[in-house]
C-alpha cells in the first residue's frame, strides 16, 4: 500500500486531480487501460481498473518511456472535497483511493458529535487536565451553563491524587459518569489500555503546570528555557496527544503570561492549526472582572475551524468596587494568628539595607486590590501578602483560605474540608474564578451558533432536494 497527500488544483474553473508516472503505474494502471470511477457515499471516490470501464488512462511521453495519466477534473466528481485544499490518495491492490485528509475527517467529525448531542438534547462532554482541584473546569461549566447548555466532565486528571479525590467529593462539576485518573499525564500517554479507554470530547479544558515558565520558577532553577524544566518542561507532547485521542470540538488552556512566548505554545499553536482548529488568544486580568487580585493569565482557546469565537465578544460585567473589608473574616482581636511577625520585618530591614528590592506587603480592609496569592502561601514567606490590624498597627496575620477564595471569587464549597496548607495550595495554582466563567460562556455561546447554523444548512439542504423532485416529477 502506497500513501501521498495530492494537492486538489483547478483547471478552467473545476476542481482537479491528477496523476501520472509511478503513482498511476504502482496501482496497475497502464495507458489505454479502461477504468471506472466509484463515488463511496459522500466519503471519496475509487479508480478501479476494468475491461468496461467508463474512463481511459491517457499517457504521457517521459524520455524514451510512455506514461500513465489520469485526470480528474469535474466539480460533480469531486464535490465530496469541496472547499479542500488537499486529499489522502492510498495505492492498493489495482485501486487508486481518495479520501479526505485525516485532520479533515477529525474535524468533520468531532462538529458532527457535538451538533448531535445538542439536537438529542444530551449533555456535551467535557475532559479536565492538570485539573488540581478543579476551579477552572467549575468555572467552564458555569459558564456553559449561562450560555444554555448542560455538561457532563467524564474524566479529570491530575497527578496530585489527594487534590483529584476532594474534586470528586465537593465539585459539584463531577457526577457519576466522571472518572478519576491520578496519574502523571506523560505516564497516561503511554498506557495504551487507559487511552483506548478515552471518551470523544466536545470541550477540553487543561492548566498545564506553569513550574518552567513562571518567574519564580526560572529564577530558582536556573532555566534558560521553559523546556529545560525537567518534570514539567516537555508536557506539551502530552497534551497534544490527549488531544489528538479525545478529539474535543472546543478546547482552552490557560497559564503564565510567560507561557505564551515558549516553544511549547508555539507548537500548540501549529499544531492544533494543522488539526483544523483556529487559535485564539488573551491575557484575562481578574480586576477587569472587579475580583481584588489583579492575577493575569494568559488563556488560549482552540476552535474547530467552521465554529465562530472571539476574545472581543467577551465583555466583563460592570462590578462595583469591591474593598478587603467585603471578603475579610472576623478575626478577634486576641486570636493567635494575630502577630508582630518580627522576623520577616527584621529581614525586611535586611533587604533594604542590602539593596534588595524585597518588601512586605500590608493591607488592610480599605484597600481594593491585593496581588496575587500563590499556592506557597502558606508558608508564611516575607513578601506575600499580610493583613493589618484595624487599631494595633505592630500586628499582622495571614489571610485565611476562605479570604482566599473570595479575593479570588472561587466557591467557598470548593475548598471545603481541606486544610489551610492545601487550601492555599489549591487556590494558589487555581485561576480568578469569573473571568474563565466568560470564556466558558462564550464558548457554549459559539457552541450553539454553529448548531444553529448547522440546522438552517440542513433546512436549505432538504429544501433544495425537495425543489429539485418536484421539478421532475412535473417536468
Amino acid at each position: 500500500m502506497d500513501y501521498y497527500v495530492k494537492r486538489i488544483g483547478q483547471h478552467r474553473g473545476a476542481p482537479r486531480i491528477y496523476l501520472d508516472g509511478h503513482q498511476a503505474v504502482r496501482a496497475g494502471f497502464s495507458p489505454g487501460d479502461r477504468f471506472n470511477i466509484e463515488l463511496n457515499e459522500g466519503k471519496g471516490i475509487t479508480l478501479t481498473v476494468s475491461k468496461d470501464g467508463s474512463r481511459t488512462v491517457s499517457s504521457k511521453k517521459k524520455g524514451d518511456k510512455t506514461l500513465p495519466v489520469i485526470d480528474i477534473n469535474s466539480a460533480e466528481l469531486l464535490k465530496v472535497f469541496e472547499g479542500m485544499d488537499a486529499v489522502r490518495l492510498i495505492v492498493k491492490g489495482g485501486k487508486v483511493i481518495f479520501v479526505p485528509l485525516a485532520s479533515e475527517l477529525q474535524k468533520r467529525n468531532r462538529l458532527a458529535d457535538m451538533v448531535g448531542r445538542i439536537q438529542r438534547a444530551e449533555t456535551l462532554r467535557i475532559g479536565s487536565l492538570t485539573h488540581g482541584g478543579g476551579v477552572m473546569c467549575h468555572a467552564i461549566h458555569a459558564g456553559l451553563k449561562a450560555a444554555g447548555i448542560k455538561s457532563t466532565l467524564m474524566f479529570a486528571n491530575d497527578i496530585r491524587e489527594d487534590l483529584i479525590a476532594h474534586a470528586a467529593e465537593h465539585n459539584d462539576a463531577w457526577g457519576p459518569e466522571t472518572h478519576a485518573i491520578a496519574a502523571p499525564m506523560q505516564e497516561l500517554v503511554q498506557d495504551e489500555w487507559l487511552m483506548n479507554n478515552l471518551p470523544k470530547l466536545d470541550v477540553l479544558d487543561m492548566s498545564l503546570p506553569c513550574s518552567g515558565a513562571s518567574v519564580a520558577g526560572v529564577s530558582k532553577r536556573g532555566l534558560e528555557k521553559m523546556e529545560d524544566h525537567p518534570e514539567v518542561g516537555h508536557l506539551v507532547y502530552a497534551a497534544l496527544v490527549i488531544i489528538n485521542k479525545t478529539q474535543p470540538a472546543a478546547l482552552l488552556l490557560e497559564n503564565v503570561v510567560n507561557y505564551s512566548k515558549s516553544a511549547s505554545a508555539q507548537i500548540l499553536r501549529l499544531q492544533l492549526r494543522d488539526m483544523g482548529y483556529d487559535v485564539h488568544e488573551a491575557v484575562l486580568n481578574g480586576k477587569d472582572w472587579g475580583c481584588l487580585e489583579p492575577r493575569e493569565r494568559w488563556c488560549m482557546v482552540a476552535t474547530t475551524r467552521g465554529m465562530t469565537f472571539d476574545f472581543d465578544q467577551i465583555a466583563p460585567a460592570a462590578t462595583v468596587v469591591k474593598r478587603l473589608s467585603d471578603v475579610l473574616e472576623h478575626i478577634s482581636d486576641d486570636d493567635p494568628r494575630w502577630s508582630e511577625m518580627r522576623g520577616l520585618r527584621e529581614k525586611e530591614k535586611r533587604d533594604m539595607a542590602a539593596g534588595k528590592g524585597f518588601r512586605m506587603q500590608v493591607y488592610d480592609s480599605d484597600s481594593t486590590k491585593i496581588n496575587t496569592l500563590t499556592k506557597g502561601y502558606a508558608k508564611v514567606r516575607s513578601t506575600d501578602p499580610k493583613i493589618a490590624h484595624e487599631s494595633d498597627p505592630n500586628l499582622l496575620r495571614q489571610i485565611t483560605s476562605l479570604e482566599h477564595a473570595r479575593i479570588k471569587n472561587v466557591p467557598a464549597h470548593l475548598i471545603e474540608d481541606l486544610s489551610e496548607t492545601t487550601a492555599h495550595e489549591l487556590l494558589g495554582q487555581s485561576v480568578v474564578y469569573d473571568p474563565f466563567v466568560s470564556v466558558g460562556q462564550r464558548i457554549g455561546e459559539a457552541v450553539m451558533e454553529y448548531v444553529n447554523e448547522a440546522a438552517e444548512r440542513q433546512r436549505e439542504t432538504t429544501a433544495n432536494v425537495a425543489g429539485r423532485r418536484l421539478v421532475r416529477a412535473t417536468g
